[in-house]
């Protein structure tokens, strides 16, 4: 990943904190919030499976799209239980040793 590209979702994963208590009437990430973990973990599971049936379809411009939704929505998730991807990013490195 280029450095911009960890950039983004750095503050991608800022932007989610800061709409945690935004006004659910005009923040999708604010109803996801509200709506709790159970929410957030269901529509992860459903980003992942959208992304497994893209790949094995082979269908790139769609695996594109539902990887990026998957990923937003693990950011949402990884927010909800005061996770950050820095802490998933230190998990893999130590996986590495």
């Amino acid at each position: 990943m280029s450095e911009t590209g960890l950039e983004y979702l750095l503050e991608l994963q800022d932007t989610i904190e800061s709409r945690r208590n935004a006004s659910t009437e005009r923040s999708y990430t604010a109803q996801l919030f509200a709506a709790g973990s159970s929410r957030i973990a269901q529509k992860v599971g459903e980003e992942g499976v959208e992304v497994a049936i893209a790949a094995a379809q082979g269908d790139r411009p769609r695996l594109k799209a539902e990887a990026a939704d998957l990923l937003y929505h693990l950011l949402v998730l990884l927010r909800s239980q005061e996770l950050s991807l820095e802490d998933v990013v230190t998990e893999l490195a130590q996986r590495r040793r």
